[in-house]
């Protein structure tokens, strides 16, 4: 069974079609006791470091996907904020993260001459780093869809599972063992965007 965290904090409708339209039955959830019983959790999330970590405290997800997903590493999806909050800290807020992986969030910064807005919103390319089941059978330089205005700084090179250009070469994909992330909107991003979700149905 998958699960969707459903904590106020994410785009929980449009995720759900996703896996719909791939045929795949998936569960907004944010009761402990469907989370025991997820075999793979999907983190979204829309908005702000502090907000979303405050409404994973509110409904006390913390302790349970350090439980579900570090200890009994059960696979876990982290998307746009979702991925943000699998690291430790991000510069948009104070609170710390879920500490997952070994990154911090920074906010993008670039020379007065480039001209480029941020947020960095709308199609761009990936380039995939490394083959893992998350990837399998994804072509290379595909566009997905952004939204953000930070980005993962990962301490080791071996946690980066995709990049893209804006500006400069960031971090557009993050993993560990079961655990990976995405900051890109793969339920926005047609035909490859539904690519990664299967593969982490299937693969991951």
């Amino acid at each position: 069974m998958i699960v969707i965290l459903d904590y106020g904090m994410g785009n929980v409708g449009s995720i759900l079609n996703m896996f719909k339209k791939i045929g795949v039955q998936a569960n907004l959830a944010y009761d402990h006791k469907e989370i025991e019983l997820a075999d793979k959790i999907v983190l979204p999330g829309v908005g702000a470091f502090d907000a979303g970590m405050k409404a994973l405290q509110r409904y006390n997800l913390v302790e349970i996907l350090k439980c579900q997903v570090v200890e009994k590493k059960k696979p876990l999806l982290g998307i746009c904020l979702g991925m943000q909050m699998l690291g430790r800290k991000s510069e948009e807020g104070a609170l710390p993260g879920l500490g997952f992986i070994p990154f911090d969030n920074i906010r993008f910064s670039f020379l007065p001459e480039l001209k480029l807005k941020i947020p960095h919103m709308g199609w761009n390319q990936i380039k995939i780093m490394k083959e893992t089941a998350l990837t399998k059978s994804l072509p290379n330089n595909e566009r997905y869809y952004f939204v953000h205005s930070y980005h993962a700084k990962c301490d080791n090179s071996d946690n980066i599972l995709m990049t893209c250009d804006y500006g400069y070469e960031f971090t557009a994909s993050v993993f560990y063992e079961n655990i990976f992330g995405v900051q890109f909107h793969p339920e926005k991003s047609h035909l490859f965007g539904m690519r990664i979700l299967k593969n982490f149905v299937e693969g991951c």
